[in-house]
């Protein structure tokens, strides 16, 4: 990821990377947000650092009540369009949210924090056990985070970063109040900075509360 001019905030930040897309959507979820809702009843989903809105707009259209937050008052605005063009902007409440210093007051059946990632330094884990404890019983708490390439066709390695495990430990959760649905990571491959061919590694961590 671009390292961020030590001048910006990371509202500015964004909000420059935003500015500089258009305001179309790919208009596909994730595929591993539609994995782990699927055969889920509908109820009350939060979606941390919405972008554009694909997957809180998917949501939408399969009868979830969304509330999407993200730090960039364009990529809400986006989101907002594509909500519109999509027919589900009354099932969508978009709100701007400086995750770092706020969280949403809510309960609700589904947290997605998918991809949630920042060059600046951000309290995730902090965030997460924030996520956590929106859920009401037998809630989901999706997380998927890019990993960097593990590996290119010359077989260089990246620095090592947390298993999914590993950042379910750092949450602290009683383990009695919560099931593991996955936990683990999946490889993919991707083409690197320098324009190889890279093996990258995704962690999830699908959990739900009893």
């Amino acid at each position: 990821m671009t390292m961020p001019d030590t001048n910006k905030t990371p509202h500015e930040f964004w909000e420059e990377i935003y500015q500089g897309k258009s305001p179309l959507s790919g208009g596909k979820p994730s595929a591993i947000l539609e994995k782990y809702i699927f055969g889920r009843e509908p109820g009350i989903a939060l979606d941390l650092g919405c972008a554009k809105g694909d997957d809180a707009v998917w949501l939408a259209s399969q009868r979830w009540q969304v509330t999407a937050v993200d730090i960039s008052p364009t990529a809400l605005g986006y989101a907002k369009i594509n909500a519109e063009r999509s027919g589900v902007a009354d099932k969508i409440t978009f709100k701007q949210y400086d995750l770092a210093k706020d969280f949403p007051e809510i309960q609700c059946d589904l947290v997605t924090v998918m991809f949630l990632q920042t060059p600046f330094d951000f309290p995730r884990v902090n965030v997460w056990r924030r996520a956590a404890a929106c859920l009401r019983p037998r809630g989901l708490l999706l997380i998927a985070t890019h990993s960097d390439p593990v590996s290119d066709t010359r077989g260089e390695l990246n620095k090592r970063l947390p298993t999914a495990h590993e950042s379910l430990d750092q949450l602290n959760l009683a383990p009695s109040n919560w099931r593991e649905i996955f936990v683990g990571s999946i490889k993919r491959k991707g083409v690197g900075p320098h324009g190889r061919d890279v093996t990258v590694i995704d962690t999830i961590i699908a959990i739900e509360r009893r």
